[in-house]
């Protein structure tokens, strides 16, 4: 673990310091959860995500394709977030193979979405579990797979709301708005490169680990994968088996609320905790004040740019920014009234409430199977 985190293992207990550092809290409280840094603030970029975001508004709107809005949104934003940064010739080949990954992942969201929960769940459990071990890839790797993730379980909520608005789509034409998003981004990129003289350009999104390194693939890192696995599709299983509908936020509070890794630092674990309850509450908020679906496209697209500002600012708002607009996102097609609101925020808790358990179990077992420390001398 980073030094942000100590372990105090006991007549195989942890003690009291390591039940915080297990649940994710930082024990001096939480105004460090929200302590600002107001010198991270950063328009540009805020303007960047929201250019990249109505873009696609401005073509669903103007071609009457509403229904596609969604997937050339998030691959415009998810395609820019995993770009690594670099010469054009490094960048590209790396930024296409997520783009076409992300449009077969779409495809196939969309064509399980209104079939067979058994491979709903089994497709989830694959997808999480793969993401987990392309760690051994290098971070960054993992974290494009982490974003897909995010993005899959968005779209496999999708087709259901569509059915009930009535508004028919297609899961290859959904797939090609998603490719038409990251066409968007790849433009731009190339356009901003030949710009500055085709030197090589940083990565767009620096917080995110640019860490491509192969790491071993450790006894640690693949219980944690799997524990992780199993604790998101053990949510979608809960959705899609026992048909509830209201629950499909639940999924995604949980992949939000976990830690990537078990090396990730206490404090940025509680904003994610945190980030993602934010999320859910100025989701519902929303949607039970606001019902037209173009009003609620505009304002994703203006979460966009304030988390694309603040992400530097403060890492838990930055989450609630990027929460509520995923959760927003999947409630666009057919927003819902005040009491399965609520209840959608229920099942918020409970998503969290499963991410803290496993990352206890998953911290506990790290504790158990750490070395004793050497006898004082």
């Amino acid at each position: 673990m980073e030094s942000g985190c100590h372990w105090k293992v006991g007549a195989g207990r942890l003690t009291p310091d390591a039940w915080q550092a297990a649940r994710g809290l930082d024990v001096s409280g939480l105004e460090k959860v929200f302590e600002l840094n107001r010198q991270g603030f950063d328009p540009a970029r805020g303007l960047v995500a929201l250019g990249l975001l109505f873009v696609p508004f401005a073509v669903a709107s103007a071609l009457d394709i509403e229904a596609y809005y969604l997937s050339m949104a998030f691959g415009a934003a998810f395609i820019a977030m995993s770009d690594p940064g670099g010469t054009f010739g490094y960048r590209l080949p790396r930024v296409l193979l997520v783009a076409v990954s992300g449009a077969l992942l779409t495809a196939l969201a969309f064509g399980l979405g209104d079939g067979g929960w058994g491979l709903i769940v089994a497709s989830v459990f694959a997808l999480t579990l793969l993401g987990g071990l392309a760690v051994t890839f290098g971070v960054h790797r993992f974290m494009a797979l982490y974003l897909l993730a995010i993005w899959y379980l968005i779209a496999l909520t999708l087709p259901a709301a569509y059915a009930i608005d009535g508004t028919s789509n297609h899961p290859w034409a959904q797939a090609a708005a998603w490719l038409g998003g990251s066409a968007l981004w790849i433009g731009f990129s190339a356009l901003v490169w030949l710009a500055r003289g085709r030197e090589p350009q940083p990565q767009p999104i620096p917080e995110i680990p640019g860490d491509v390194t192969r790491r071993r693939l450790t006894q640690q890192i693949v219980l944690f994968a799997l524990l992780r696995a199993f604790a998101v599709s053990l949510t979608v299983a809960i959705t899609f088996g026992l048909d509830l509908p209201k629950a499909s936020w639940m999924p995604i509070a949980t992949i939000v609320a976990m830690k990537p890794s078990l090396d990730q630092a206490q404090l940025y674990a509680a904003q994610r905790l945190a980030g993602a309850i934010l999320g859910a509450v100025l989701a519902a908020v929303v949607l039970l004040t606001i019902t037209n679906k173009h009003a609620l496209e505009l304002l994703i697209v203006g979460l966009a740019a304030v988390a694309g500002a603040v992400r530097a600012v403060n890492y838990a708002l930055y989450t609630a920014a990027v929460a509520a607009l995923v959760l927003i996102a999947e409630d666009v097609p057919h927003p819902q009234n005040l009491t399965e609101e609520w209840d959608r925020i229920a099942y918020t808790f409970i998503g969290v409430g499963i991410a803290v358990a496993v990352m206890l179990i998953a911290s506990r077992l790290q504790a158990r199977s750490a070395p004793s420390p050497s006898p004082a001398t």
